[in-house]
């Protein structure tokens, strides 16, 4: 930021959006989040405000809608600004793959755009989806359900990431190693570096 302000340039390093925000994040489908005064709102790329400073935290736009938070519960706005979802979870994050991971009480679940529940908030643990999986912690144990909250690799890991370009990292005791995606077997599974004691996942 210039005197700590935020702004933007184009490519040949010339000012487009003059610095006028505290905090500026890229642009995401066509808007970016901007703070001012410790409110954050999305300006356009003529950094004219499409929708006014007025959330007390927000994160860039994802499939169409935005997670805010008003005071301290999370809700999704559209475009226009307008709540498509209300606020009322104490922990959101944003739509990945038509489902967003929201938790209610001490339990993680996963909405549809309007805001229904597609997998009933039941686990300790969770993350979004990625490439038709999310991983999920069930007791101890992380595995990975589909978007119809069906196990494809039952919990068995103490550690799990998202599957990403066809493997996801896993840990089982001290040692890490990958598995494939069951849903898309790729062709690199002689790059698979397994430890000793990683079992193959079951597949479908």
């Amino acid at each position: 930021g210039v005197n700590k302000k935020w702004g933007y340039i184009d490519k040949s390093g010339n000012f487009v959006i003059k610095p006028q925000f505290d905090r500026a994040d890229d642009f995401s489908e066509e808007l970016a989040r901007v703070e001012i005064d410790d409110k954050y709102g999305y300006i356009d790329k003529n950094g004219k405000f499409v929708i006014q400073p007025q959330f007390d935290s927000a994160a860039s736009f994802s499939e169409g809608l935005a997670l805010v938070k008003v005071g301290d519960k999370d809700g999704y706005i559209d475009k226009s600004g307008n709540f498509v979802i209300k606020s009322q979870f104490y922990d959101a994050h944003n739509f990945s793959e038509e489902l967003a991971l929201v938790k209610v009480g001490d339990k993680y679940g996963y909405i549809d755009k309007s805001g229904d529940f597609v997998i009933r908030p039941q686990f300790y643990d969770a993350a979004s989806f990625s490439e038709g999986l999310a991983w999920v912690k069930v007791g101890d144990k992380d595995g990975y359900i589909d978007k119809s909250g069906d196990f494809v690799i039952q919990p068995q890991f103490y550690d799990a990431h998202n599957f990403s370009e066809g493997l996801a990292s896993v840990r089982i005791g001290n040692k890490w190693g990958y598995i494939e995606n069951p849903l898309e077997p790729s062709e690199s599974k002689e790059k698979l570096q397994s430890p000793e004691d990683l079992k193959q996942s079951p597949s479908l």
